[in-house]
């Protein structure tokens, strides 16, 4: 019986923790790496590593916070077997049975008290200013469903998401790189915040019905699919438009690689032009967003790296 809870505890967890949307945090944590060693030559492997299992300690304790509210309000609960994508929907763990509320708060605590200890190591020993982008970090991730603020059903989650997974994260390991913060590296996270809020806005498509009925007053909740399809398509023009400034800013044409995602782009707004309240097509709309938030990534990671010998 204890094996048997055991199994049931360490599926749930790791179908809680989703690896496999990691890239959404790995990718400004490459390009934040990428830029330290194009501007300053400076990059720490041990460093590097230790502070990418923190930030995805938080994601893993954003994601178990999320799960729990989600079921309370029954936002989860009331998603429809038809509703259900790969990409939307939450992580499924409690309405699957596969974890309670009480594992999953628990599990919550624990991955943001663990990310807590390493930040702290963080600050002793490499940068201890980091303590404020950290303690932003955790803030954020906390109430992103959390009462009382519950950004998340408030409006503000998307702004929270391209904040965080933007200049936030990208700003807070250059500095642990370099022990230095630039205007030049903020600006750098402008389109890793607007696509990766663009992945959100996509998502939120599929859970339109469920999300309005738990009263969680998403951006597409509050505007309705059809208008939402508009924001969708000017987050992509506000992404790529940054390559423009950034290249201008460094004066380095390699910048303009972050074009690379644009065909993707145009796939996904004119799927969900055609298709958004059809959620078996616009599932095409959700892979092509995050597709091109990963390959405007890779690019962006060449592009800083090219920093250091253009």
């Amino acid at each position: 019986m204890k094996d048997e809870q055991f199994k049931r505890l360490w599926k749930g967890f790791w179908q809680l923790a989703d690896p496999k949307i990691w890239i959404a945090s790995t990718i400004p944590m490459a390009v934040g790496g990428a830029l330290a060693f194009g501007m300053t030559g400076k990059f720490d492997v041990f460093w590097f590593l230790i502070s990418l299992a923190a930030v995805y300690l938080i994601e893993i304790g954003k994601n178990a916070s999320n799960e729990v509210v989600d079921y309370i309000t029954g936002v989860d609960r009331y998603v429809t077997p038809d509703k259900r994508t790969p990409f939307s929907g939450g992580k499924k763990t409690i309405v699957d049975g596969k974890l309670t509320v009480t594992e999953a708060a628990l599990i919550s605590m624990l991955t943001f008290g663990a990310a807590c200890i390493i930040g702290i190591y963080i600050m002793l020993y490499r940068e201890m200013s980091i303590f404020w982008i950290g303690f932003l970090g955790i803030l954020i991730a906390i109430f992103y469903s959390v009462p009382p603020l519950k950004l998340a059903y408030r409006g503000l989650g998307e702004l929270a998401v391209g904040f965080v997974f933007g200049p936030l994260i990208l700003s807070g390991i250059y500095k642990v790189m370099t022990h230095e913060l630039t205007l030049p590296a903020v600006v750098v996270a402008l389109p890793i915040g607007f696509l990766i809020a663009n992945v959100l806005v996509i998502n939120q498509f599929p859970d339109y019905e469920a999300d309005k009925r738990g009263n969680k007053k998403n951006l597409v909740v509050r505007l309705g699919k059809k208008k939402a399809v508009n924001v969708h398509a000017i987050l992509f023009i506000l992404a790529f438009s940054s390559f423009l400034a950034i290249t201008v800013i460094f004066r380095n044409p390699f910048w303009l690689l972050g074009f690379a995602g644009v065909p993707l782009a145009v796939k996904s707004v004119r799927v969900a032009r055609v298709h958004y309240d059809n959620i078996k097509e616009l599932v095409q709309a959700n892979a092509a967003t995050i597709m091109a938030y990963q390959v405007t990534g890779l690019a962006m990671v060449i592009a800083a790296i090219s920093e250091k010998y253009f």
